[in-house]
């Protein structure tokens, strides 16, 4: 009603809006960490895509495979329009680092290509490396995973044993599936944002951003949920209520009493994991003691599962199952190499390795707390 006061949004709330490390237990906090420092050099964190298929040669859509430094996906796009493109007809499968060498698929409509190659191939630090042609245009989440290589410069002396040991105890138990700091911006307070259009407040930006920031919020809200079953133990299992997915076919089912002792013997042997909502107008509540725990949280932070019905929603995986790493030392750094899958975060598995703040949000000094990462 026109005149009725918005909810506030007073400074406890804000606190608990925001993104820090320091909320999300790491797994494995019981074993040291490798120290050191991270995207010292773009070429120090590489990162590829993995398609989940390929350009077949033929159709109406140009693909090409592009290596970029220093540039957001974000950019590419940028310059794609700049050369005649219609955004809606850009394609990615996914956003890729700026402070990073990484190579990912894009696709324009056939009839741009020519224009859409030479705009990329004219930025400084882009190169395309392929090109071919498809049926369809390439879509958000048309991919596997991404392959990463990191080098983290000047560890600590035992690191090799040291990540080695965190490597072995996510592949046995999982790794956590935060989502990393650059979901959450500069200061980490997209959330908050996400909170303050979803209560009617006036926020800057457009559509898309706007949008953006209320997938924070939603990615917030699970990043809790998960924080509060590593720091309980409810981890390693599933609860009643819990829709669990099995990491071999990717089905889901609910949990009920009945089937609960041989849905939890199956998490503990990694078969399967919980899942946490994304609330969205086909993702609804979950019953039983999980349910109990999601109307907690929505509480703690003044929301209800209704507020999110604008989106479509989805469920996310708590752990990230098959996890293989290969360590090596090189002088005084150390190579890391391992996949994840579509959606899993590179900061979070590093986080674990190393035992730092990885991408940290600038704090809310100005100062960066460690190397400052963009949002993409």
């Amino acid at each position: 009603m026109s005149g009725t006061p918005l909810p506030a949004l007073d400074a406890d709330l804000e606190h608990r809006l925001t993104f820090r490390w320091s909320d999300l237990p790491p797994l494995t906090a019981d074993l040291g960490g490798t120290g050191g420092t991270l995207r010292a050099h773009p070429d120090d964190f590489e990162v590829v895509e993995r398609p989940l298929y390929l350009p077949s040669g033929e159709g109406s859509h140009a693909y090409a495979r592009v290596e970029k430094v220093g540039h957001t996906t974000r950019d590419l796009i940028v310059a794609l329009k700049g050369a005649g493109v219609p955004e809606p007809n850009v394609g990615v499968a996914g956003l890729k680092d700026k402070v990073a060498r990484t190579e990912q698929w894009l696709s324009v409509p056939r009839r741009f290509e020519a224009e859409a190659w030479a705009a990329l191939e004219a930025m400084d630090g882009v190169r395309v490396l392929e090109t071919s042609r498809h049926a369809n245009k390439l879509g958000i989440g048309h991919l596997r995973g991404n392959a990463f290589v990191v080098r983290v410069r000047d560890v600590d002396d035992d690191a090799e044993a040291r990540a080695n040991a965190v490597f072995e105890r996510l592949a046995r138990a999982g790794s956590p599936n935060y989502f990393g700091p650059q979901r959450f911006g500069r200061f980490g307070r997209n959330a908050v944002d996400g909170w303050r259009l979803l209560h009617g407040h006036d926020v800057p930006g457009g559509h898309r951003l706007k949008r953006f920031f209320v997938s924070a919020l939603q990615s917030l809200m699970f990043n809790r949920w998960l924080a509060e079953r590593v720091e309980d133990g409810s981890y390693a299992g599933v609860l009643v209520g819990d829709w669990a997915r099995k990491h071999d076919t990717g089905g889901t089912f609910q949990v009920t009493e009945a089937d609960l002792e041989d849905a939890v013997a199956r998490a503990h042997a990694l078969a399967l994991s919980a899942t946490l909502p994304l609330y969205g107008k086909k993702v609804k509540p979950s019953a039983g003691e999980a349910g109990r725990r999601e109307a907690a949280g929505l509480a703690a932070l003044d929301l209800r599962w209704v507020d999110l019905v604008g989106r479509h929603g989805d469920r996310r995986s708590t752990r990230v199952a098959g996890l293989e790493a290969t360590v090596e030392r090189d002088g005084s750094d150390l190579m890391l190499r391992f996949e994840l899958p579509k959606g899993s975060y590179a900061t979070s598995v590093l986080r674990e390795v190393m035992k730092v703040d990885v991408d940290a949000p600038l704090d809310g000094s100005g100062e960066a707390t460690v190397s400052e990462r963009p949002t993409d």
